[in-house]
């Protein structure tokens, strides 16, 4: 592995990813809400990807799952918030700025969460500097199969579901939402665990492990699973939902009546 190559890398995606936060920014203000930044998430790693892809010259597998995979859930996070109002998350931090709201939403909001989006590519971009593709590199894509197989159908369940009135207020307990309160979640997970793993091959990737760990952390303790759940606490039928349903990894629904 070509570890200055890396460092050098890691310094470029940083200078990518603070470009697209300053445009996110820019959109924001123009558009006077703050929720595209939650597509610029995705897009995000795409463009880490690219460039670490340019860059480096080699890693073509773990940029193309890394572009899929941000591409996939911009363009959900984009249409379904497309036909909400503001999120409610920022509408609040928006009303606690000081001085210049622009500069307070860069730092509280979109500065935030591109160091964030940066760390947790960190495997991506070790990937991108080992030639070879031996055995982890298959085993971590088919890992990423796995998540973004089971994010997305996840997605698409749930999708249809809101889509029939017939469903209004109603807690949404079936497909795989029977097995995980959080097939999204775990999905994107076990996406970034699989891309952990292709790095794996040289051992300068496998001391990115904290990339991960820190996506599984938002996504279960965060701003993922735990705030959702808060949101959700008061509505009907939900705390009989959260009894027999495993809060993130699948399992078998627990029986009625049971405790």
């Amino acid at each position: 592995m070509n570890l200055a190559g890396l460092l050098a890398n890691l310094g470029i995606t940083a200078g990518a990813v603070l470009v697209v936060m300053l445009i996110a920014l820019g959109v924001a203000v123009a558009r006077g809400r703050h929720d595209g930044v939650d597509t610029v998430w995705g897009l995000g790693f795409a463009v880490i990807a690219v460039v670490g892809l340019i860059v480096s010259g080699s890693g073509w597998l773990v940029t193309a799952l890394t572009v899929v995979w941000g591409l996939r859930l911009a363009t959900y996070i984009q249409l379904r918030n497309g036909r909400r109002p503001e999120d409610p998350r920022y509408v609040a931090l928006m009303k606690r700025a000081t001085g210049n709201p622009h500069w307070y939403a860069f730092r509280k909001i979109y500065l935030v969460q591109g160091v964030i989006m940066w760390f947790v590519s960190w495997p991506v971009q070790a990937a991108q500097y080992e030639s070879s593709l031996g055995l982890l590199t298959w085993i971590g894509a088919a890992v990423w199969l796995v998540g973004i197989g089971f994010e997305s159908v996840g997605d698409w369940q749930l999708s249809r579901f809101k889509a029939d009135p017939a469903h209004q207020g109603v807690i949404m307990d079936r497909g795989l939402w029977r097995y995980t309160r959080h097939p999204n979640y775990f999905g994107d997970a076990t996406v970034w665990w699989g891309l952990y793993l292709m790095a794996c091959q040289h051992w300068v990737g496998a001391l990115t492990v904290l990339s991960p760990l820190v996506m599984t952390f938002f996504l279960t303790k965060g701003t993922g699973k735990a705030l959702t759940e808060r949101a959700m606490g008061s509505r009907p039928g939900y705390a009989e939902y959260v009894r027999r349903t495993s809060g993130f990894f699948p399992l078998p629904p627990k029986p009625e009546g049971s405790r």
